[in-house]
């Protein structure tokens, strides 16, 4: 690979060096990606550790269930309502002994905005017996259709 060092009769080189040009631009690069907060959205939620009780002191509770429809639609035990009367309901089940287990379940396809107030009304109602279900939907999510199933 040649390089051209200027001609022999003295004449200054016409080409400009952008060499040092694209190691500023690189550095002021890295630069603003450092500098750049990482956008992230947390609902934290305390759940429960997955000790058992022993057999002898499991309680028999009853069941609610939260669905979270694609149409911003919250439902509980199957019945349409708006977060008020979510807050209404989860006060009414926090009076309860024993307090009944509260199901959350998110259809795939709904807002996460939603999805997101619903669950602080919920952690804000301080309902303990609180848990996830209708996970298995998101079992094949980012996996090939085609592929065959994992044993």
């Amino acid at each position: 690979m040649a390089m051209s060092g200027g001609k022999d009769d003295g004449e200054p080189m016409m080409e400009m060096n952008t060499t040092p040009l694209i190691d500023v631009m690189l550095v002021l690069l890295i630069m603003f990606i450092i500098t750049i907060p990482v956008a992230t959205h947390a609902v934290s939620i305390d759940l429960p550790n997955p000790n058992t009780p022993p057999p002898d002191t499991v309680i028999k509770r009853d069941k609610n269930k939260v669905v979270i429809m694609p149409n911003n639609d919250i439902q509980w035990n199957g019945t349409s309502m708006n977060l008020g009367q979510l807050r209404g309901a989860l006060n009414a089940t926090m009076a309860m002994k024993p307090e009944p287990e509260l199901q959350f379940q998110p259809d795939g396809q709904a807002p996460y905005e939603t999805t997101a107030i619903v669950l602080n009304v919920i952690k804000g109602s301080g309902v303990t017996a609180f848990g996830f279900v209708g996970n298995e939907q998101y079992a094949s999510f980012g996996k090939d259709p085609k592929a065959p199933p994992a044993k």
